[in-house]
């Protein structure tokens, strides 16, 4: 694993260079490194939800990154600035999210702030896919925001049909049409590669979302000895991570400690946080969520 420095900027006490994160298969993913004023008093991986690139995570970063704590953002590989050629010609899935991007990207953070702890921040696929990564037993906890099986047969029925429509319509029919799904087009983030539109298609269609591709899409794997704590946060506005769906997921990490938490967006006064809001600079009043968690194990 190897790291490339581009370009440098400053945000509030806050160093912020724009890297190239190298796989063990050589593909080459960009990333964010969010440095604090003083010496990193430990270091956190952002885990981005399908389809959605690392900029969509910056104020967060940068908060965290004003914690005192070292950060990186990333764009999975056929994601954003990590597409390499074409999205139709990316031989992406979620299981080479979490098999190669996933680890690299906190090998690399390791070389940045060696000899700290280290913690994962999961939104959605984020924290979905984190069993896959061969060194995940370096993290010391981690805390997923929005991370669920996504059943679709526990989804809310206003939310059902919705659902159903894009994972078992649109998704077919787009990677027939276009050899890559259009997920922008209806508002589900950046274009996706095919193989891992078809897997979140398969998965959402099971139980226990990566569960479902356990040998067949997935060989290996380590949830089963994952015993690290771990911090669910998921809003009670959220028509994809509901809390049977929380729940389902969990079941999938049989030896974890987990912690639950649901938000009530009217009782944090905000509108809604539903599946994307509580990364935005108007739920940063929650954002001590995450950190307070953290500082328990620094």
């Amino acid at each position: 694993m190897s790291s490339k420095l581009k370009q440098h900027d400053t945000i509030k006490n806050t160093s912020v260079k724009d890297i190239t994160v190298t796989c063990a298969d050589s593909t080459p993913l960009a990333a964010s490194l969010f440095s604090p004023a003083c010496p990193a008093k430990a270091a956190i991986m952002i885990g981005p939800a399908t389809g959605i690139k690392r900029q969509f995570y910056s104020a967060f970063a940068t908060y965290l990154s004003e914690q005192g704590f070292g950060v990186i953002t990333f764009d999975n590989r056929g994601i954003g600035g990590s597409v390499n050629g074409s999205v139709k010609q990316s031989d992406a899935s979620l299981v080479t999210w979490g098999e190669q991007d996933m680890p690299a990207v906190l090998e690399t953070l390791k070389i940045h702030f060696p000899n700290v702890p280290y913690f994962l921040v999961g939104h959605s696929a984020g924290g979905q896919l984190l069993g896959l990564m061969y060194n995940v037993h370096d993290l010391t906890a981690f805390c997923n925001f929005g991370s669920s099986s996504g059943s679709l047969r526990n989804m809310r029925k206003s939310y059902l049909l919705k659902a159903h429509f894009f994972m078992n319509f649109y998704i077919p029919v787009s990677n027939l049409l276009f050899g890559h799904t259009k997920s922008q087009w209806v508002g589900m983030g950046e274009p996706l590669p095919k193989k891992v539109a078809r897997q979140w298609q398969k998965w959402c269609n099971g139980k226990g979302y990566v569960k479902t591709g356990f040998g067949s899409d997935v060989n290996q794997h380590h949830y089963d000895t994952i015993q690290i704590p771990s911090k669910w946060l998921l809003a009670n506005d959220d028509d994809i991570a509901n809390i049977h769906n929380v729940h389902d997921m969990i079941s999938v990490f049989p030896n974890m400690e987990a912690e639950v938490e649901e938000l009530d967006p009217l009782a944090h006064n905000v509108k809604e946080i539903g599946h994307m809001k509580f990364f935005s600079r108007k739920c940063q009043h929650l954002w001590p969520k995450v950190t307070d968690y953290f500082n328990q194990y620094v």
